[in-house]
């Protein structure tokens, strides 16, 4: 009896030794994955078949990186391969697929395309740049189409959601910094870089306000015909959305700036309205001639337009080559450099930001990667 109570004691000595053990690996490794706030990626396909992705992927998670929204074209088949890979290495894995924005394809018809001010389609005369081929979201055939895509890609056990991009109008006003880049000054809204004027909008503006917006002779005054786009916009959103979530995934979308003081004014995004689970602006203060501080003051704006209801992760723009960034021209190459990063995600988290978003892993140096550790490192000591 002796002996059987000293064995009994024993064990349960042990197992309260390997209880505390196990609690304390627990508790590390909760303290290790969870940040104050999250950290995400945009990501491409890399097409060279001799490219390892699943080093890749678990150097990324490494590197404090918890979730990719990764574009890879339309074909689901790439996103399952890719999504297990990324799973597997513990990144969270969303499909990060263009919306609005969609080359020539044999199922998109060519009047399903958006016309400009000016009765130009963006079909064959895009404005800015050959891939602004921007679909008009008033056409049942575009919702149609972009439905079946999204769906086939959501219905992936591998994918956790889709992120939409391009989810809006050709820039009718150019964010400031890139009107060098086309020897543009962009003062007001000009009828070749404004959408859509295809008979489905101007009907439909009319049936709704009784207003025929072809004979307004500044059409840019008239405020209910912004609203209308807007509302365009956000429908098709919104529809996606309860797709989707039908589907049992997230949907989430990359948005401009704001919304009200810049995302509707220049690309009819009144993003605020969307039943998104997430929002990722894209803060890339260069392309407005701002420093980090205003990263700060346009991430509160966009936390309040949400009323804090939804995480707002902020977008922030890396530069490739911080050294040479004083004598690149075009503002494509530009971005934070390593000194400023840290100040960015400082003045994204304190304005409410749920966490940040880079643009791109490829665009992060050295410098770049320690700056991130740091504040990482610094978050789990608090």
């Amino acid at each position: 009896m002796k002996n059987t109570t000293l064995v009994f004691v024993f064990m349960i000595s042990i197992l309260a030794v390997l209880t505390g053990c196990n609690k304390k690996s627990e508790s590390l490794s909760e303290n290790k994955s969870n940040k104050d706030f999250k950290i995400f990626a945009w990501d491409s396909f890399k097409k060279d078949s001799s490219f390892n992705h699943k080093a890749y992927f678990l150097d990324l998670k490494q590197k404090g990186i918890d979730g990719l929204l990764y574009s890879a074209g339309h074909d689901p088949n790439i996103y399952k391969q890719i999504g297990k890979i990324a799973k597997e290495a513990g990144l969270e894995f969303q499909a990060w697929i263009p919306t609005m924005v969609q080359a020539n394809n044999p199922e998109l018809k060519p009047e399903w395309y958006a016309i400009n001010g000016k009765g130009e389609s963006a079909f064959d005369k895009p404005a800015y740049v050959p891939y602004y081929q921007f679909l008009c979201p008033n056409k049942d055939g575009v919702y149609n189409f972009l439905e079946n895509l999204y769906s086939n890609v959501a219905s992936l056990d591998e994918v956790d959601g889709v992120h939409l991009d391009y989810i809006r109008f050709p820039d009718v006003i150019l964010a400031k910094g890139l009107w060098d880049k086309y020897g543009l000054v962009m003062d007001k809204e000009y009828p070749q870089f404004d959408y859509c004027y295809c008979d489905d909008c101007v009907a439909g503006f009319k049936e709704k306000y009784n207003i025929d917006i072809k004979e307004v002779e500044d059409p840019s005054s008239e405020p209910l015909w912004k609203q209308y786009r807007y509302d365009l916009i956000t429908a098709i959103v919104n529809k996606l959305s309860d797709t989707i979530h039908k589907k049992g995934k997230v949907i989430t979308a990359a948005v401009f700036p704001g919304p009200n003081s810049i995302a509707k004014k220049i690309v009819r995004q009144e993003w605020d309205k969307w039943n998104l689970d997430a929002f990722f602006p894209m803060n890339y203060n260069d392309f407005y001639l701002e420093g980090t501080n205003w990263i700060g003051k346009i991430t509160e704006e966009e936390v309040k337009a949400v009323n804090n209801s939804k995480p707002v992760y902020s977008g922030l723009f890396i530069c490739p080559n911080p050294q040479n960034k004083g004598n690149e021209s075009d503002p494509e190459n530009h971005g934070l450099i390593p000194e400023e990063l840290g100040d960015a995600i400082e003045v994204s988290i304190q304005n409410g930001a749920k966490g940040i978003c880079l643009f791109t892993p490829g665009r992060m140096t050295d410098e770049h990667w320690q700056v991130l550790s740091d504040i990482i490192k610094n978050s789990k000591k608090e």
